[in-house]
Parts: structure tokens; sequence; C-alpha cells
């Protein structure tokens, strides 16, 4: 019995490390736009390794319960989630392009444009409605083409996300 169930971890571990082996890149990308850490030179982005980090852990823990489901849409939930909670501390992102928006114009824009994670899937996920995902997007785009300030208004103090973020 024991030697199944080794095996078993054995399985599930090889499976985890596949999927991190082909979607790591793509969220550790995500992890620096949340975050606003440059992603150059490596290691210069540790706040987003920290950020994925968690969230992978968290994928693991749940790695049984997936049941088929899809592990990179689990991932990326823990990331918005983490990052959602870590805005609330208001801890605003530092540099990059997106600096000047608010955390949760920048979490709404980047599961929106970069993620392209829907509308309706998005005002899920952060217990928003979708047009509450609309006008923030919209808010984001517009402050990005502007390049004037988001809701924060360069204070360093961000608003916290609106809204039910936990799962």
């Amino acid at each position: 019995m024991a030697e199944r169930a080794t095996h078993r971890d054995r399985l599930r571990a090889l499976e985890f490390e596949a999927f991190v082996a082909g979607a790591g890149g793509r969220l550790l990308h995500t992890a620096t736009l949340l975050t606003g850490e440059p992603s150059q030179p490596p290691g210069s982005y540790v706040r987003a390794e920290a950020l994925l980090r968690a969230a992978l852990a968290r994928t693991y823990a749940d790695w049984d319960r997936l049941h088929g489901g899809d592990p990179y849409d689990r991932a990326r939930r823990e990331l918005a989630i983490r990052f959602a909670r870590e805005a609330r501390r208001h801890q605003r992102p530092r540099g990059g392009p997106l600096d000047r928006l608010t955390p949760i114009e920048r979490l709404v824009l980047v599961l929106r444009m970069y993620e392209e994670v829907g509308e309706e899937q998005t005002a899920a996920l952060l217990g928003l409605s979708a047009d509450r995902v609309r006008a923030v997007c919209a808010r984001a785009v517009a402050a990005l083409r502007t390049g004037g300030a988001g809701r924060g208004g360069g204070t360093g103090q961000a608003p916290a996300p609106r809204g039910r973020v936990t799962p």
C-alpha cells in the first residue's frame, strides 16, 4: 500500500513539474506585470517570484482536487488573489509600464489584456460586476494612453480592491 502511495506521489510531482516547466515563464511574467518589478536583470523580481511561489504552492496542494480542471487557470487565480491581498496592505507596485495604475486597475488590465481572461470570468474571479470590470479596464487603458495617473493619483497609497477576492 505504501508503495502505491509513493508511486502516486512521484507521478503527481512529475505532472506538476511538467506543468511548471510549460507555464512557469508566462506565470512569472504575469507576476512581474502585477508587482511592477523589472523583468531584467534576472533576480531583480523578488516580489514577483515570491508571489508566484505562493501561487504554485497552493496549486500543488490542490493538484489532486483539480480533477481535469486547468491548472493554469488555478495558478493564475491564485496569483490574482494573492496580489489583491497584497494590495489591501497598500503595497503599491514599484516601476514598470503599469506603475501609474492602482492595484485593481493593474490586476484587471493584466487579466483582461495580457492573460485574455473574459470579462465575465474576470468579474467572477474578483467578485465584481461585469460593468465594474469594464469600467476599471477602460479607466486603466485611458490612464496609460494619456500618461496620467490612475485613480490612486500618484499618492503612493492605492485604494484596496472592492468586492470579494478570496477563493
